[in-house]
């Protein structure tokens, strides 16, 4: 019964990460955000994760581990093309425009907080895997209240590239820091496994 109610949670999340991946992305070309790319990226990413973590659900704890392991890498991509596309805008600094950036923010926040309200109970459930499923779709709704955050800063008090750029690096760190955790509870997995 748990399995099946995983399943169709990491489905869910899965779908709903991939239709918004294609909003974000799109809004971050068009104003040029820094931080909603880097968001854009990580919806793209955990749509992948969730697509991982249904496959190796019914596989052993040793392989899970594995996945996991392989999971806690994948978290790292968003942060990569975060810096480079934050290298980029440091060398032409013009600030994205603001209401585009806070909506858009605030639509990432409302699939991220669906997202995390659907794997909530299932976070400790099959180990690395789902931990990295929850742990993304938290970290992601918070790094989503930044982006709103930046978006008014930029309207209100400081209209500048950097409200932009201090959030998008600031979700770099968080998504290492996710990785670390993730590749973690992974090795211990894989310890008691063997």
């Amino acid at each position: 019964m748990t399995d099946i109610g995983l399943r169709n949670a990491v489905k869910r999340v899965a779908l709903l990460n991939l239709g918004y991946f294609g909003v974000e992305f799109a809004v971050a070309l068009s104003i040029g955000s820094v931080s909603l790319f880097a968001d854009s990226i990580d919806f793209l990413e955990d749509a992948s994760v969730s697509l991982l973590i249904l496959m190796a659900l019914s596989w052993s704890i040793r392989n899970r581990a594995r996945v996991g392991m392989a999971l806690a890498g994948i978290l790292l991509i968003p942060g990569l093309a975060t810096i480079w596309t934050a290298w980029h805008k440091f060398m032409v600094p013009v600030a994205p425009e603001p209401l585009p950036l806070s909506l858009t923010g605030f639509g990432a926040l409302v699939v991220n907080l669906s997202c995390a309200m659907m794997l909530v109970r299932f976070r400790d459930h099959s180990g690395s895997l789902t931990r990295a499923a929850f742990l993304s779709a938290r970290n992601d709704a918070l790094a989503n209240i930044a982006i709103v955050a930046a978006g008014i800063v930029t309207a209100f008090l400081w209209h500048s590239a950097w409200p932009d750029l201090i959030v998008g690096i600031a979700i770099a760190v968080m998504n290492a820091d996710a990785a670390r955790e993730v590749w973690m509870t992974a090795r211990d997995e894989q310890r008691a496994a063997a």
